[in-house]
């Protein structure tokens, strides 16, 4: 019986020992012969050296700063047009930037509108239309419920102050890919039609 035991014994020892070998040489497999980890870093680290070295590219401007119109009216206001975007919801949103290049502070109280509905916009795109020739129909600014223009409101600008602006209208006909925007005594814009994403 012991005989038995004493072989069990070796025949478990061998297998610890035989383990314990491959472990301890899997491990060395992993150790620094210069084809490991750091072998990885510097293949690595010169593409971080090199994207280091190399000069800057611009980056593309964003879309709101290309400016795809611009008009000059009354009391030397410029209006500039960054996009004309139709939406999936039937929308068309026109954005820009509202500049006063004048040397007296402006409000934008004409520009409401001339509608009833549209006294309570005072100082805002809402009296804003989109005309297409092609169609031979005018589109005006959408509103809420309650009757406010889905569009910006102004605060007074003081003498060369510029501020962002949008304005909502129902969108035309995907046959119409250019529109025609009228504000006040500004004079009209032709403005081209870009699809939304």
């Amino acid at each position: 019986m012991s005989k038995r035991y004493t072989m069990k014994a070796r025949r478990a020892l061998t297998a610890v020992a035989i383990t314990t070998g491959l472990v301890f040489t899997v491990a060395g497999c992993g150790g620094d012969d210069g084809g490991g980890d750091d072998a990885k870093a510097s293949e690595s680290s010169p593409a971080k050296n090199d994207k280091s070295d190399k000069p800057k590219e611009e980056p593309e401007a964003p879309a709101e700063s290309e400016v795809l119109a611009e008009v000059k009216g009354g009391q030397n206001i410029t209006l500039s047009f960054n996009s004309v975007v139709r939406d999936e919801g039937g929308f068309l949103t026109v954005t820009g930037k509202v500049k006063n290049d004048g040397s007296a502070r402006w409000i934008a109280g004409d520009w409401r509108g001339d509608e009833k509905e549209l006294q309570r916009n005072a100082a805002s795109m809402a009296g804003a239309t989109l005309v297409d020739k092609a169609g031979k129909k005018r589109y005006f600014v959408l509103r809420d419920t309650e009757g406010r223009c889905l569009c910006t409101k102004f605060t007074p600008l003081n003498s060369g102050e510029e501020r962002t602006w949008y304005a909502q209208f129902p969108a035309p006909p995907d046959t119409a890919t250019n529109v025609t925007f009228q504000i006040a005594d500004m004079p009209p814009a032709e403005l081209e039609i870009s699809e939304g994403e």
